[in-house]
């Protein structure tokens, strides 16, 4: 039924990109196991599927807001100098920055002080900025009650360091954006592939808590705690917790031992496909303790210089892992895979990898079914340490490196966000989930949305409804780039980062959901952003990473 694409000179391309891969990263990109070929090709059929789509990869990325990289898409400003983004002509309208949004913008509020600013276009020399502020309580005062007004009083910071001057001086930097000469792999996906203007986080709040809510899709259920509470507030009159901040996983070597740190008693979707025998793997940047790094860092220490922001920056952050959090999923020795067939199965790594045995994986016939993968440091595009720029090459190369595998023909990737830094978005999400505790501001001092639509919490013995999940948060891009995706395609369909995990349960679970409260179960999936009648002729696209450029 489905069309095969065209695949003559992978085992060549494959190679040739999988070398770009090991210089980029450094001398020990692929790990010892994969040097030579292996001695036997996995042997077991993939797991039933009810789409073509037998692989899914997720690249979770760092703090972005939807206008804060696709605002005024698909228009570039397209200087010289610059790569240059010239839109097709028949592309989608997007619920972008356009009109009175860009001239008399909300936020130009006196209440901003010398930040008070219209949204204004971040040049690629300034790819390097402030991280800005991105927690549950100054995400909803930004809102100001629907507003949307109030971004730079409570959200933003000053800055692109070292220099700069203007607007970016002040918190009214908060207020910037990228566009299709900086951004310029993104906004070529979007056109070539399926891209989302209505997703958004699950709930407010910073990366712990997007990481949660994408793999669990509840932040309720705390269950253990190391040095006291910051980051979590009291779920109700049960007593239960919720994440709103960023504690780290309790019990990871790299933890530092006097944060903040948890464990939490929900379930996962690596539980639900481990459950079902599908195949599936958390890949973080760094995560190989025994790697040494060119420059010398090895442990938990390893690290990388952005040759762009100037900044050393961690390669393994643990508030960033996706499945630590939790003692069934976790790997908080990241203890090694036995073998490189080991990856996506049973054994002593428990399913958590570092990114460099996914590429080895990838190219030596093992991918997984499911792929969660998060950059190093340096290239997750996290402002203050990282950038756009990074973030390409590592998106790109990833994304090159699967096109080449005969596996194409039957995998997706899927590109969102753990939370939006803060930065200025024009559009409020509807709120699925309220909640009325002190730390919400929304629609009023502890009070965050109005509506009676309340999920409960992991305990459902005492208040059925959890505090400190308030959501729908920010809006995010979302992209889908897939032999299978719509070309050229908006879809407006509202979604979440449990969209996601909505699919992946579709797709492999039957349909099966977490359950105790995860918004997987409230959830649109983003099927919609496919097309699964035909496979399409024209489903690859090889970029630049470092220009984001097609190439010819």
């Amino acid at each position: 039924m489905f069309d095969k694409l065209k695949t003559s000179d992978t085992p060549r391309r494959t190679l040739a990109l999988l070398l770009a891969l090991t210089t980029a990263l450094g001398p020990t990109a692929v790990p010892a196991f994969a040097a030579s070929k292996p001695a036997t090709k996995p042997t077991g059929k993939a797991a039933p599927t009810s789409t073509p789509v037998q692989h899914l990869v997720v690249i979770f990325g760092e703090n972005i807001s939807f206008d804060h990289y696709f605002g005024t898409y698909p228009s570039a400003t397209n200087p010289a100098g610059e790569p240059k983004f010239k839109a097709s002509p028949d592309t989608p309208t997007i619920n972008g920055l356009s009109g009175a949004l860009l001239t008399t913008n909300p936020n130009l509020n006196p209440a901003n002080g010398t930040g008070a600013s219209n949204p204004f276009r971040l040049d690629r020399s300034q790819a390097y900025t402030a991280d800005q502020d991105h927690d549950y309580t100054p995400e909803q005062q930004a809102y100001d009650f629907g507003l949307m007004d109030l971004f730079p009083l409570n959200t933003g910071t000053a800055g692109p360091p070292p220099s700069g001057s203007g607007v970016t001086q002040t918190n009214g930097l908060v207020m910037g954006y990228f566009d299709g000469n900086t951004v310029t792999a993104l906004w070529n996906y979007a056109q070539n592939f399926s891209m989302n203007d209505n997703s958004f986080s699950s709930t407010f709040g910073p990366s712990t808590v997007g990481v949660i809510n994408l793999v669990s899709g509840q932040t309720n259920g705390v269950t253990d705690i190391l040095n006291g509470t910051g980051d979590e507030v009291n779920g109700g009159p049960d007593g239960s917790l919720t994440v709103i901040g960023d504690p780290n996983p309790l019990g990871d070597v790299c933890t530092s031992s006097s944060s903040n740190q948890v464990t939490m008693g929900s379930k996962t979707i690596g539980d639900l496909l481990t459950s079902a025998g599908v195949t599936w793997g958390g890949f973080m940047g760094g995560f190989n303790l025994s790697t040494i790094n060119p420059n010398g860092t090895t442990g938990c220490n390893r690290s990388t210089t952005s040759a762009v922001t100037g900044v050393t920056e961690s390669d393994y952050i643990p508030h960033h892992s996706f499945f630590n959090y939790w003692t069934s999923t976790g790997n908080p020795a990241h203890t090694r895979p036995a073998s490189l067939s080991e990856i996506g199965n049973a054994g002593p790594a428990n399913h958590q990898y570092d990114i460099e045995d996914f590429y080895a994986a990838a190219a030596g016939g093992y991918l997984p079914a499911v792929s969660f993968l998060k950059a190093p440091g340096y290239q997750d595009a996290h402002a203050g340490y990282s950038d756009p720029l990074d973030e390409q090459a590592f998106v790109v190369n990833t994304i090159n490196l699967l096109e080449a595998l005969p596996t194409w023909s039957s995998t997706a990737v899927v590109v969102l966000y753990d939370d939006s830094d803060g930065w200025y978005d024009h559009q409020m999400g509807p709120i699925v989930n309220t909640s009325t505790g002190p730390d919400d501001a929304l629609t009023g001092s502890g009070a965050c949305g109005t509506a009676l639509t309340s999920l409960p919490g992991l305990n459902t013995t005492g208040d059925p409804h959890a505090l400190g999940r308030c959501g729908y948060g920010p809006r995010q891009p979302l992209l889908v780039i897939s032999p299978y995706a719509r070309q050229n395609f908006v879809d407006h369909t509202v979604t979440d980062q449990t969209s996601v995990i909505h699919f992946i349960e579709d797709n492999w679970l039957g349909g099966q959901r977490i359950g105790q409260g995860s918004f997987d179960g409230v959830a649109n999936s983003i099927a919609q952003m496919f097309n699964f009648t035909k496979i399409r002729t024209n489903g690859t696209l090889f970029l630049n990473p470092s220009t984001g450029e097609i190439e010819k």
